[in-house]
């Protein structure tokens, strides 16, 4: 029987690694843990997301994000939503309100400069990850 500890990281490619770097690090404050390298150049990066998680980046030119991509979006939990929304705003990158979603998380949307949809999340005391019970969506 295996035991998953925990999601380890989020592969996604990039058209141009210097601007996505700017991007996790300046906007959403995400240090590179390390550089992947090949003939002496960078060809990719590991993010670091706190704790064990990262956010792994491949330059891949021509990469589109598509709603038909298996994987939608990924997530990232922040200690205050309203902070982090003003801070993104602050650095000129569109973000939605804060909204409570029907499992009572805050959440907000963005998106990084190759199209990857990334959900903000804060939870709450109500949040349905630690309380359980189904929560009828309304969306």
């Amino acid at each position: 029987m295996i035991k998953v500890k925990q999601l380890a990281h989020v592969c996604i490619f990039a058209n141009d690694l210097d601007e996505t770097r700017h991007f996790y690090r300046d906007v959403l404050g995400m240090d590179t843990q390390f550089n992947f390298l090949r003939d002496g150049n960078v060809f990719g990066f590991y993010l670091n997301c706190g704790g064990r998680s990262h956010v792994e980046v491949f330059r891949k030119d021509g990469t589109r994000f598509s709603e038909m991509d298996q994987i939608n979006h990924f997530c990232l939990e922040v200690e205050n939503i309203d902070a982090a929304i003003a801070h993104i705003k602050s650095k000129g990158v569109a973000v939605t309100a804060r909204k409570l979603a029907c499992d009572d998380t805050c959440q907000a949307w963005l998106s990084d400069p190759n199209g990857v949809k990334i959900e903000l999340f804060e939870y709450t005391a109500k949040s349905a990850q630690f309380t359980g019970g189904d929560r009828v969506a309304d969306w």
